[in-house]
């Protein structure tokens, strides 16, 4: 093999090129190992990643369309992002939430002043009577809304109190009960909420359920409720689960744009989960100083602070040229570029947010994938050859 004639895929310089001449003289007597040094460089030539089909090792799976990094998609990442994000504001967000309403299972307790007798137990002042006394702390005394929302009254029979207000229900029961007695004076309070609740899961101190009140159930209340949340949660992914919707709640991206996160209002039924700042990853790989899994700050994590803080591409064979970011999304695989030698690289790679389980890979230079692979055909050969280029 004629070093000299030989074309090379990458630049090399005069020095590079002394070495590669000392390694063929080296292999001069070996014509099959010189032939196969001949197909490892042919092979360094095709620079960036590839996807290969899992089922058919041989063949090449479609690779998905490279998005170059530019002012453009970071605007268009945005705009989508924003889109989102006020979708959910507008389902969740309820400035003035209505009054609690009775619900199957809670317990009213009702007193009609001036009539004992009809107090379920409780005197007209609303004390207990000795003989319930002892009873008292094992059952609330009161009235049970049943399975079909009705509660059973003396003098008026069966009433449906469900879907109503506390005042409503004070109404409805005034107007029945003016047919036997005159000017009734009622009241009317639940004594027991138990008819709606939420779940709180997660990285909080209490996790389980909460029950509805009077008090409005807002998503701060209910966190404040399980304990508040522990160090250890992820401010911007709190997925709110209600019947077959998913809902991500970022209360750090709510409390920049100068919404009070107290506005979003929780349904009965609702599964609270605070995720794990663990479960919010980016990992970085490839030709950089130290290969890493990074935690995610609150949900923000920049392409520039993920190659900072795993030591930058490496000076020795990472290709700055090639820095990519691979994103699986629901509908496909995304393949994003990012060319860190162009002017202005630094800035768009500081305006690019990563998303958890992105995965930040930076390729390696066509003669560092040379020297590697030449290193796995003929170990040590490169060194002699080195070796033999410095002499004298």
């Amino acid at each position: 093999m004629n070093a000299s004639s030989r074309k090379f895929p990458v630049n090399m310089g005069s020095a590079g090129l002394a070495c590669v001449r000392a390694l063929a003289r080296h292999l001069a007597p070996l014509p099959v190992l010189c032939l196969a040094f001949g197909l490892v460089l042919a092979g360094c030539s095709a620079p960036g990643i590839h996807f290969r089909s899992g089922t058919n090792a041989g063949a090449d799976e479609p690779a998905p369309p490279t998005e170059l990094i530019t002012e453009t998609l970071l605007a268009s990442e945005r705009q989508q992002n924003r889109a989102v994000a006020n979708q959910n504001l507008d389902r969740l967000l309820v400035p003035n939430p209505p009054p609690y309403k009775i619900g199957g299972g809670d317990i009213l307790s009702i007193v009609v002043w001036d009539h004992p007798e009809l107090a379920g137990g409780l005197t007209a002042s609303g004390n207990a009577d000795p003989a319930t006394a002892a009873s008292a702390s094992a059952v609330p005394q009161g009235f049970v809304v049943d399975h079909q929302g009705r509660i059973q009254f003396p003098l008026v029979g069966l009433l449906v109190m469900e879907g109503l207000t506390e005042e409503q229900a004070r109404g409805l029961l005034t107007i029945r009960l003016a047919k036997y007695l005159a000017h009734p004076n009622v009241t009317l309070r639940v004594q027991a909420y138990r008819s709606k609740r939420v779940y709180i899961d997660g990285e909080v101190k209490s996790p389980g359920l909460q029950a509805i009140n009077d008090i409005p159930m807002t998503l701060v209340e209910a966190l404040n409720r399980a304990g508040g949340l522990l160090p250890t949660a992820d401010q911007s992914r709190i997925a709110l689960e209600r019947g077959q919707q998913r809902y991500i709640v970022n209360l750090r991206e709510l409390v920049q744009k100068g919404v009070n996160p107290g506005l979003v209002m929780l349904a009965p039924g609702d599964v609270v989960r605070v995720h794990s700042r663990d479960e919010s990853k980016v990992f970085v790989s490839g030709e950089v100083i130290t290969p890493k899994a990074l935690l995610m700050h609150d949900g923000r994590l920049t392409l520039n602070e993920a190659l900072g803080e795993s030591g930058g591409i490496s000076p020795l064979s990472g290709d700055a040229r090639q820095v990519y970011v691979v994103r699986k999304t629901p509908e496909r695989t995304r393949v994003f570029q990012l060319d860190a030698r162009v002017a202005g690289s630094l800035a768009l790679a500081e305006a690019f947010e990563l998303q958890p389980k992105d995965i930040v890979y930076v390729a390696a230079t066509p003669l560092a994938n040379w020297n590697r692979q030449l290193s796995l055909l003929i170990p040590g050969a490169l060194t002699s050859a080195v070796t033999a280029t410095n002499r004298p």
